[in-house]
């Protein structure tokens, strides 16, 4: 049950990013939902479980929408820059001047998602509006040399 439940949240996941009409919201939503579904679905059995799915669903989706929705073209930019320079463990921090966010991207871990060598897993940690969200996520280098978030399992 835990592994279909899994498996149905980052399903839906991935079918919506690749949408062409999807802000920055929307993917950190849903990223953040197909996380806290997957960390909620390791806790508890039978409804206990679903409940504790639903809840992490819920609040992964309210945190990474709050970090998508801050995040301009400027934010992209400077987390590709951190995913492709930064060593692992070494953070890069920055604060949008239009926005006020400030932002603190570390890459984790180098791995290989679905044959590209050029992936790596990362935390995010975005103060908005003086409140601290914090966001675990894999990106991939694609062939243009821009990153891009992935689901991986």
């Amino acid at each position: 049950m835990k592994k279909a439940v899994a498996a149905l949240v980052v399903l839906t996941s991935i079918s919506l990013v690749g949408c062409d009409n999807m802000t920055n919201q929307d993917v950190g939503t849903l990223s953040g939902a197909a996380l806290g579904g997957l960390i909620g679905s390791r806790f508890g059995g039978g409804t206990g479980q679903l409940v504790a799915v639903g809840a992490g669903a819920l609040a992964g989706a309210y945190i990474g929408g709050k970090i998508g929705q801050s995040m301009d073209n400027a934010d992209r930019a400077r987390m590709n820059s951190a995913f492709e320079n930064n060593a692992v463990g070494q953070p890069a921090y920055w604060q949008n001047p239009k926005t006020g966010t400030a932002y603190d991207v570390t890459p984790t871990r180098n791995i290989t998602v679905d044959g590209n060598q050029y992936c790596r897993e990362y935390r995010s940690v975005a103060n908005i509006a003086g409140k601290q969200q914090q966001v675990y996520g894999t990106a991939c280098r694609q062939p243009d040399g821009t990153w891009q978030a992935v689901n991986n399992n």
